[in-house]
């Protein structure tokens, strides 16, 4: 089959990728030709773990093309993917202005029946208009078709996560239009459901926003296991044999950040309030989690007051493990709350140190771990890489000014530390 892609962030290149490894011939639009010749030239604008193989390995075998002519890559495919960013806006409703500009676009270069799938993640009615948009719009007589086909990928793990999705979602208008989708993803063996176009958009959110619910919702019981003696780890594992709950998303810590979960749960809340429901469960979602990095320093500064002048070496930058995407990560609130208490950071991240520059360009940045253990009063989980996992510590107590760990992500076992001298405080326990 031939497609079009267009946006080339996480979800358009890995889909792009993906679809091509497939065997079907796909061609990747971006309108930032920077990052369209970095990939033409094999160099990843993102960092993905497997993507670079994969895309190169389709690039030489002529099935994946990357190009900024949107007319081009509309008119040589028959289904088109939209992939574009839907940054939030001040007020937590979606910019929805780059997907209006690819709508646009796809118009004036339409000259016989396509598919358009939404995949970038878009409030319910962006269909309509989508739709809407191109009927407008259009300079030729030609009908086409509208379809929702909601992503479910992880940073760290997109390659997988396409490939082997939990489910498959595709809203389209007709079973006829449903088919062609069903087609595209059949040699992936997993389970698909069919739905209206509404229903499959608001299911993306519904999702995404159930899940930051769950991190929202420990953090919560964490707070109160840290009074009253509990171990939260301890209740996790409790509830997560009960088979109606589950363990999946419920790792106390400083909460959760990304591209994800804090927008789609902030439009979620703007959607509830434009059609007149209400959205208290939604926004104490957020209030849980936008306090969960001050609440990590507080019980810092309980333990190290005053902090000016001490040296903190900061382990992990990303907002999770294997990106280097720091959006909305809790490493950069962590950061500021520190310097607001003059205090000395040292940093280390095995891939988003360059992406942190550019924001906080005067910290200073290691090698490894183990030097920014150097020298410092305390060290820092802020994410919760596996390399961190497997430190030698008896090398990074040695080394360190003063052996005090603060666990962000609750990594270690508290006994195990102690009894190799450190003083170490985590999250609920």
């Amino acid at each position: 089959m031939n497609i079009c892609v267009v946006g080339t962030g996480y979800v358009g290149l890995v889909t792009g990728a993906v679809f091509a490894d497939l065997g079907n011939d796909v061609i990747c639009v971006d309108n930032v030709k920077e990052k369209i010749d970095m990939l033409n030239s094999g160099i990843m604008p993102i960092y993905e773990p497997g993507l670079k193989e994969l895309v190169n390995h389709n690039m030489e075998d002529g099935r994946l093309i990357f190009s900024t002519d949107l007319n081009d890559g509309v008119m040589r495919s028959e289904v088109i993917f939209i992939a574009v960013g839907t940054p939030p806006k001040e007020n937590g409703e979606t910019d929805l202005s780059h997907v209006q500009h690819v709508a646009r676009g796809i118009a004036r270069s339409i000259e016989r029946y396509k598919i358009i799938v939404n995949k970038s993640t878009v409030p319910v009615g962006t269909g309509d208009m989508v739709r809407e948009i191109i009927e407008r719009n259009k300079r030729r007589d030609v009908d086409f078709d509208v379809v929702s086909n909601p992503e479910f990928l992880r940073e760290g793990s997109a390659i997988r996560d396409t490939l082997y999705p939990d489910r498959i979602i595709i809203g389209a208008p007709s079973q006829h239009v449903a088919m062609t989708l069903l087609e595209l993803y059949a040699s992936l063996e997993r389970p698909m459901l069919i739905t209206d176009v509404h229903s499959a958009e608001m299911i993306k959110y519904a999702s995404n926003s159930f899940l930051a619910m769950k991190i929202s919702f420990i953090n919560a019981i964490a707070n109160i296991c840290e009074k009253a003696g509990a171990d939260v780890t301890q209740v996790v594992k409790g509830m997560g044999y009960d088979k109606r709950i589950g363990s999946n998303f419920m790792n106390p810590g400083l909460g959760f950040g990304g591209s994800c979960f804090p927008k789609d749960v902030d439009s979620l809340i703007h959607i509830a309030r434009k059609f007149g429901t209400k959205a208290t469960l939604f926004e104490s979602i957020v209030e849980i989690n936008k306090y969960r990095a001050q609440h990590f320093i507080n019980l810092i500064k309980e333990k190290m007051d005053p902090m000016a002048g001490k040296q903190f070496g900061i382990l992990g930058l990303a907002f999770k493990p294997n990106t280097d995407d720091i959006r909305e990560a809790k490493s950069l609130e962590i950061i500021k709350l520190l310097l607001a208490e003059k205090a000395i950071i040292k940093a280390y991240d095995p891939a988003a140190m360059e992406n942190c520059k550019k924001i906080f360009p005067d910290i200073e940045y290691c090698k490894s771990s183990y030097d920014a253990a150097e020298g410092s009063d305390a060290l820092l989980i802020v994410t919760e890489w596996n390399e961190f996992k497997l430190l030698n510590m008896e090398k990074i107590i040695a080394v360190m000014k003063k052996p005090v760990i603060f666990d962000g992500r609750n990594i270690y076992r508290p006994e195990r530390k102690k009894r190799l001298g450190f003083e170490y405080y985590s999250i609920g326990r």
